[in-house]
């Protein structure tokens, strides 16, 4: 018997062949393509059907820095800060009276809070605009008397028809933050020695912050844009003047859209500010802080320098 020294040579020599490479086909997702052509072709019908309309495009940007839109930006702003300065420290003190061991205190927040949530914010305007029908005077004593109709103002009245009316909202997000504070901290709190207030003030509202800044942000933008309701008690804010200009000027609805170009840039502005305020505020609360969109930008550009299948 012969053995064939040829085939049993050449299998030694020869190296054995390695796994074919596998070639990876990305599923198509045709359901997205479908619903991108159609969003674009909706967008695109809207776009068109504004651009056939009879609206002045070129009235919106003569007017956009006018002395008297900039003055109701100046004052929406101001009403802004102002109705949130009230609505966050009243809500603080209705959270911790809502939070108190004292019946009659927390029966109190607990009325104002269903009220004020219970009502529209147009109608508690309405109504501190129409005040001057029930109350002729308003008799401080000693300190302040005067005509009501001279006492309250088209400013006052927004001033505390929205101020009064966002307590009752941040009563409860400032309540949600001091809640969700472990009782432990209070607890290792008064081991220490610290009194109640001074455990609130030094230990749980700082944590409760984390909790409380993301639905505060998001209520600042919603009061931005709900000033827009005091021009029905005749202050002059951005909508108003918007409107006084439109009637005067024969471009109404031109003036709606300049109106509305301005609540987007100054919302724009607040969604930023609010998100590098949560970003500070999280520090304590992950390992690692989510990119700024800055970051983003960066780290895409890097990104698309890069050859593909490894590092340049």
């Amino acid at each position: 018997m012969t053995v064939d020294t040829d085939k049993t040579t050449g299998s030694a020599d020869t190296p054995a062949a390695g796994p074919e490479a596998i070639k990876a086909i990305p599923v198509r997702h045709y359901g997205r393509y479908v619903s991108a052509v159609v969003a674009i072709a909706l967008l695109g019908g809207v776009i068109y059907a504004f651009s056939q309309g009879r609206i002045n495009w070129g009235a919106i940007p003569d007017y956009l820095f006018n002395d008297r839109v900039l003055g109701g930006v100046g004052n929406t702003l101001l009403l802004t800060v102002l109705s949130m300065l009230i609505g966050i420290v009243g809500g603080i003190v209705l959270a911790v009276m809502r939070l108190s061991r004292n019946p009659v205190t927390s029966s109190i927040a607990w009325f104002y809070i269903w009220f004020f949530r219970g009502t529209p914010v147009l109608v508690q305007l309405i109504v501190w605009f129409n005040l001057g029908l029930v109350f002729e005077y308003i008799n401080l004593g000693p300190v302040y008397r005067d005509e009501w109709s001279d006492f309250m103002t088209p400013f006052l009245t927004a001033l505390l028809g929205l101020g009064l009316n966002e307590a009752a909202y941040m009563a409860e997000i400032c309540r949600a933050g001091l809640l969700a504070v472990d009782e432990g901290q209070t607890e290792a709190a008064h081991a220490l020695g610290m009194s109640h207030a001074k455990t609130l003030r030094r230990i749980v509202i700082p944590q409760a912050m984390r909790v409380i800044v993301p639905p505060t942000g998001n209520e600042v933008i919603n009061m931005l844009k709900t000033t827009s309701l005091v021009s029905v008690v005749q202050y002059s804010e951005l909508l108003r003047v918007a409107q006084d200009i439109g009637q005067t000027s024969g471009a109404p609805a031109e003036m709606l859209f300049l109106a509305a170009a301005w609540y987007l840039l100054l919302t724009s502005v607040f969604s930023v500010g609010q998100y590098y305020l949560e970003r500070y505020y999280a520090r304590g609360s992950s390992r690692s802080l989510p990119p700024t969109p800055w970051q983003k930008i960066k780290a895409n550009m890097v990104s698309f320098g890069r050859p593909k299948g490894g590092v340049a």
